[in-house]
């Protein structure tokens, strides 16, 4: 896995937007850090898009299975 992590759960707001993140290592990262993180090719099993508003999101690679997609991981506070 040549030191790649992937992210194991997911912390939500009130409204239940994803606002951060738990990796396979046990970091704890902010929704901007995890951004930086993916975009540096750490994180796995992850890609950053970036809408048509500029805002960028991170993004589970496509698999056909939505089960580990990331609003579906288990969640921390």
């Amino acid at each position: 896995m040549n030191g790649q992590e992937t992210f194991v759960t997911v912390q939500k707001n009130h409204q239940g937007d994803i606002i951060g993140f738990k990796t396979s290592k046990g970091s704890v990262l902010s929704y901007r850090k995890a951004l930086m993180e993916v975009e540096n090719g750490a994180i796995t099993g992850v890609h950053v898009v970036t809408e048509h508003d500029g805002e960028q999101y991170i993004r589970s690679n496509p698999d056909g299975d939505a089960s580990n997609n990331l609003d579906q991981l288990p969640t921390f506070s």
